[in-house]
């Protein structure tokens, strides 16, 4: 552990509650929320496109003679049936993923909502964002991955 980490360790234990987390602790914590975050929206994008396919797929077979054969991929086994046998199903499907797609975006919302109450929790300011207007910028030359965390232990 730094210096500095120790520092903030033993100022918030002094200042705070015995139970507060240390500098680091909160960060750790800020990186995993903002980690589930970013895998409920890369689910959702998922999630998303497949949908989307499923909506191309039963429009195109909707104006398909019904006896026709029609191939479809079941557990990576393609399989022989005819589009009255498979158009129902994808229906079925596509109205899950529409179910499930509304289900990861209201737990996304709630996930962005935990991310800022844990944010204003514990003092963090992300850099790079809300900055104060009168605060001197930075050189901007190749800074857009210099995106950090900040945590102010002072209550």
């Amino acid at each position: 552990m730094s210096a500095d980490a120790k520092n903030v360790a033993t100022t918030s234990k002094a200042t705070a509650k015995p139970s507060s987390k240390s500098g680091e602790e909160i960060v750790q914590g800020f990186q995993r929320l903002r980690n589930e975050q970013r895998q409920l929206v890369s689910k959702l994008s998922e999630l998303e496109q497949d949908s989307n396919e499923h909506k191309l797929v039963i429009e195109t077979l909707q104006d398909v003679d019904g006896n026709r054969k029609c191939f479809r991929l079941v557990g990576g086994v393609l399989v022989e049936r005819t589009v009255n046998q498979v158009l129902p199903a994808l229906i079925i499907n596509r109205d899950q993923l529409t179910a499930t797609i509304e289900s990861l975006k209201q737990q996304l919302s709630t996930k962005g909502q935990e991310l800022n109450d844990y944010m204003e929790k514990n003092n963090i300011r992300v850099r790079g964002k809300d900055e104060a207007p009168g605060a001197e910028k930075a050189p901007k030359a190749g800074t857009s991955s210099n995106v950090g965390v900040l945590v102010d232990s002072k209550s």
